[in-house]
C-alpha cells in the first residue's frame, strides 16, 4: 500500500465567537461558522484544512459545506496526495459551486503532502519570503466607531487600515473615511466597497475622497460583480488603483479584467476558488502586470496561515489582508504565523502550515 494514499477524510463544524460582528455591505456575520477538514494518509500523517463559507459572498453555508464534504469523501479514499493537481481538478468538476468546501480539502491534502516530505508549505509554493505586513479592517459602522477603531489600530502598530463602506449613502461613507483619516492621519487606507456602489455613487465617492486628499492606496470592489463595463468606465477616471475581489473568482475572470483594463489589482481569496485555481489566477495576474492582494473570508488562524504561506511562497503580493483571526475571541488551534503588530512571520522550519488542533479547547 502506498503510504501517501488517503486513508480517511473527516470534517466537523467550527463555531467560534467573534469579538464584534463582521459587517460588510452585503451582510453581517455574527460568529464564525466554518468547517475543519482532516485528511489522514495510510502512514498516519494528518493534514488539516478549513472551509470558510461566507453566505453573503458565495451563498455557501456551513450546512451546505458539510453536505458537499460528505459527498466528496468517498471520492478521495485511496487517492494519492502526490497527485494533488489531478485531485484538485477532479474536486472542481464534482463541486464547482462549492469552492470553500473544495478549498478546505485542498488545504488538508497539501498540508499532509508537505508534512510527509517534511517541507514547509511556503517552500512548496516557491519559498520567496517568510514575512508579510497585513492591514487591519474597520467593519461597517458609524463615524464614532470608525474613528475609535482607527485610533486603536494605529496604536496596535498597524500602518494600513482597511475600511468597509456601505455604498448607499456617499456622504455617510465619506464622513466615516474623513473621521478615520482625522483619527489616524498617518495611516494609509484601503477602501472596500464589497459591491455596494453603482457607477454614479462610486464616482461621487472617489471624487470627494480625492478632493479631500484622503490617502487611499486601493479601492476594492466598488461595484457589483457583473458590472464589468461600469468598472472599466470607473477605472478610466479613478485616481486610486482598483482591486477586483468578487469580480475575480477564476482565472477566466482575471483574463477579462486584464483585457478590459478595469482593475489593476486582483484580490485572491482561496475560499472563492480553491488553491489550484488561485495559483492560476496569481500567475495570470503577474503575466498581465496586475498587482496581487491576498485576502480571505472570516477565517481562523488555520486558513489564514495557509493563505500566508501561499502569498509568501509565491511572493510579489503588494497588499496583504489576513486580519480576521484578530476578530475571533478564542480558537481551538496551536501554531500558525506569529503576529507582532502588522508583521506576520511564518515558522520557516515546521512542515506543512504548522497549525494543529489544541485538545484543551472546550
Amino acid at each position: 500500500m502506498n503510504s501517501t494514499q488517503i486513508a480517511s477524510v473527516s470534517y466537523q463544524p467550527l463555531n467560534l465567537p467573534l469579538i464584534e460582528p463582521f459587517a460588510i455591505a452585503t451582510g453581517t456575520q455574527y460568529q464564525v461558522e466554518n468547517v475543519v477538514v482532516q485528511v489522514q494518509l495510510t502512514d498516519g500523517t494528518t493534514g488539516l484544512g478549513e472551509a470558510a463559507p461566507f453566505p453573503a459572498v458565495s451563498g455557501e453555508t456551513q450546512d451546505s459545506t458539510l453536505a458537499v464534504l460528505q459527498d466528496l469523501e468517498k471520492h478521495l479514499i485511496g487517492k494519492d496526495v502526490k497527485n494533488w493537481r489531478t485531485l484538485a481538478k477532479e474536486l472542481d468538476k464534482l463541486s464547482h459551486e462549492a469552492p470553500a468546501a473544495r478549498c478546505g480539502l485542498e488545504m488538508a491534502i497539501l498540508d499532509a503532502l508537505c508534512k510527509y516530505y517534511q517541507m514547509p508549505l511556503y517552500v512548496f509554493f516557491g519559498g520567496v519570503q517568510t514575512q508579510l505586513v497585513t492591514d487591519l479592517t474597520i467593519t461597517a459602522g458609524d463615524e464614532a466607531h470608525a474613528a475609535a477603531s482607527a485610533k486603536s489600530i494605529v496604536e496596535r502598530g498597524f500602518s494600513i487600515i482597511k475600511v468597509k463602506t456601505e455604498g448607499t449613502d456617499v456622504d455617510y461613507d465619506f464622513r466615516r473615511i474623513q473621521a478615520i483619516h482625522n483619527a489616524a492621519p498617518g495611516a494609509k487606507l484601503i477602501v472596500d466597497g464589497n459591491c455596494g456602489y453603482d457607477l454614479a455613487r462610486a464616482q461621487a465617492f472617489v471624487n470627494r475622497a480625492a478632493e479631500a486628499k484622503i490617502p487611499i492606496i486601493l479601492l476594492e470592489q466598488p461595484l457589483p460583480r457583473e458590472s464589468w463595463e461600469d468598472l472599466a468606465v470607473l477605472a478610466t477616471t479613478c485616481p486610486f488603483p482598483i482591486a477586483a475581489d468578487e469580480s475575480a473568482r477564476s482565472a477566466k475572470d482575471v483574463a477579462r479584467l486584464a483585457q478590459d483594463r478595469s482593475a489593476s489589482v486582483v484580490n485572491i481569496k482561496l475560499m472563492k476558488c480553491g488553491v489550484l485555481e488561485a495559483l492560476q489566477m496569481a500567475a495570470l495576474a503577474q503575466v498581465h502586470g496586475l498587482g496581487l492582494m491576498i485576502g480571505g473570508m472570516v477565517e481562523s488562524i488555520l486558513a489564514m496561515t495557509f493563505s500566508a504561506h501561499f502569498a509568501a511562497g509565491i511572493g510579489g503580493f503588494g497588499y496583504i489582508d489576513l486580519d480576521t483571526p484578530l476578530f475571533i475571541a478564542e480558537h481551538p488551534f496551536t501554531g500558525g504565523f506569529q503576529q507582532e503588530g502588522e508583521k506576520l512571520t511564518l515558522n520557516f522550519e515546521v512542515a506543512g502550515h504548522g497549525v494543529s488542533f489544541a485538545p484543551t479547547f472546550s
